[in-house]
């Protein structure tokens, strides 16, 4: 586990590692970590604001980069979009300092946002800058989690390029597995994919009517990180830009917050999603039994 800075200013912290580098003394790098799936749809970017909240609430100091050029939505999840005045191209292209572009969290002094451009293209980033873009946060930050857009083009490209890890999320669908195997041998083992497996249904897997967590793992054979129920209170919380990894009073945050943990290199078991039978359930097997 990367030992933990204190809260900070962004032009302060640039001065210190410019100052560090020109004295030659070693630079700690943070972990820049891709959040992808391939697919659309399945939670990519909602992972990333409640890890980014979750790691950022122990003490680490977390970047969020929003690769989706063009269709942004990581700065409206952080209740952010009213603060964002420049974006991840502005920098690449050096029309501001990336300090300028950096937008501070409203919960957490040590949590901020690089924001996507809106009304741009994929194509318009140079994926070279973006390596050495991610490299720069990677000076400054503990983490730099990287929410990759959707699909396994140009921008899974330069989501991509400057990560040394992957986390990789999936529904229990059969086409989101098909996606995620597909992204899996994409990254190869230099990135040490590790899986969060999202919007778990229990009664639903109880049925049969939807993949179960061994069914996924059995196909995919990655490390599991964990295991995130599908709850009304993610939506409420996405739509209000409140991460639910801003509280502690749900299972659903408490599972990401251990996520954030084994992250962090501690031994604590992967949150799973259990399954327990109601009275309608039983009423149910009851009435079926007298078929």
């Amino acid at each position: 586990m990367l030992p933990l800075r204190q809260p900070f200013d962004v032009a302060h912290d640039n001065a210190q590692a410019n100052a560090a580098q020109t004295s030659g003394a070693p630079v700690t790098l943070g972990r820049a970590i891709v959040v992808t799936s391939g697919k659309g749809g399945v939670g990519k970017t909602t992972t990333t604001a409640n890890l980014g909240v979750a790691l950022a609430k122990r003490g680490a100091k977390v970047a969020l980069v929003d690769a989706d050029v063009g269709l942004r939505n990581l700065d409206i999840l952080m209740g952010l979009e009213s603060r964002v005045r420049h974006h991840v191209l502005d920098v690449l292209e050096e029309k501001v300092e990336l300090d300028q572009a950096l937008v501070r969290d409203k919960h957490f002094p040590n949590l901020f946002l690089l924001a996507a451009a809106q009304s741009r293209e994929k194509d318009e980033v140079d994926t070279e800058s973006m390596r050495d873009l991610i490299e720069e946060l990677r000076e400054q930050f503990d983490y730099v989690l990287i929410d990759c857009p959707a699909g396994i083009e140009m921008g899974f490209k330069n989501a991509v390029v400057g990560a040394q890890e992957a986390i990789v999320v999936c529904t229990p669908e059969v086409s989101a597995v098909r996606d995620v195997d597909r992204v899996v041998g994409l990254l190869g083992n230099a990135f040490s994919p590790q899986l969060i497996i999202n919007r778990v249904r229990p009664h639903l897997v109880h049925k049969g009517k939807m993949l179960s967590v061994e069914d996924v793992n059995s196909i995919l054979r990655l490390p599991l990180l964990g295991v995130i129920a599908d709850e009304p209170d993610v939506i409420v919380s996405t739509n209000k830009g409140e991460p639910l990894a801003l509280r502690t009073d749900t299972a659903t945050a408490k599972a990401y917050h251990t996520i954030a943990a084994r992250i962090a290199g501690e031994d604590v078991p992967a949150p799973m999603v259990e399954y327990k039978e109601t009275f309608m359930d039983k009423l149910g097997s009851l009435l079926g039994g007298r078929r």
